[in-house]
């Protein structure tokens, strides 16, 4: 290569910092199952870190009164008037509901980053059980009902007791975040830093929702033998 071959090679940009996330802290959250023990718990501690956060529900009634509860600025109203006034929404409804809820969303939804947090679950004398959707997993599922909407899965593993608990400060453990768009991961790992002693992680494309999803079955029998409220913690990273 001439000095001036080398001249005209423009210099590699140094690779991105993967923890130089972006700052969220002006974004309105709102929460669809947000009267449900996960979604109310993490609209608490969403809104304890100074997020302006709506809580939604299929009855409005139902949110006003649990965003009253909460206090902190917490609104409530319908799913659809909330999914309208957020800049991210956060999908924690029940799994059997999941996907009528969305397809009626979709207008309200389109744009939006969409957080799907629902674990497909089922239950018998033997304990909890992971499910699988058609589509391969519940995020999927809000991605073919969403196809106007930027859909990411996040908050997997969280414990609403803890989440809901006042005597709890710091909830140590790591969200695991999947989706296609980086920027849109990036936003996800932002906002679950917003709650001390949380941390956000990419952990891949949608294709791997399944298995976060299903790992929740496996944290139910942890809670179960030990008496606990276990979480999970990314080494090495």
């Amino acid at each position: 290569m001439t000095s001036t071959d080398s001249a005209q090679t423009p210099a590699k940009a140094p690779a991105k910092d993967p923890w130089d996330l972006p700052d969220v802290s002006g974004l309105v959250v709102g929460v669809l199952g947000g009267t449900g023990p996960q979604g109310k718990g993490l609209a608490r501690r969403l809104a304890l870190a100074g997020q302006k956060v709506i809580i939604g529900s299929r009855a409005a009634e139902r949110a006003r009164a649990a965003a009253e509860e909460l206090g902190n600025g917490v609104e409530g109203a319908d799913n659809a008037e909330t999914a309208r006034r957020s800049d991210i929404v956060i999908v924690a409804v029940p799994w059997e509901g999941h996907g009528k809820t969305l397809e009626s969303l979709r207008a309200e939804l389109a744009g939006k980053l969409v957080v799907d947090c629902v674990n497909p679950l089922g239950f018998d004398k033997k304990g909890a059980y992971a499910l699988k959707p058609e589509e391969g997993s519940a995020a999927e599922q809000a991605a073919a009902l969403l196809p106007d909407s930027r859909v990411t899965a996040a908050f997997h593993h969280l414990s609403a007791v803890l989440l809901q608990d006042p005597e709890t400060e710091r909830i140590d453990t790591d969200v695991m975040v999947l989706g296609e768009d980086r920027a849109d991961v990036e936003t996800v790992q932002a906002l679950a830093g917003r709650i001390p002693g949380m941390r956000g992680v990419f952990a891949g494309r949608l294709r791997n929702a399944h298995q976060v999803e299903s790992l929740v079955a496996n944290l139910i029998s942890v809670n179960r033998r030990y008496k606990a409220h276990a979480g999970l913690r990314v080494t090495d990273v």
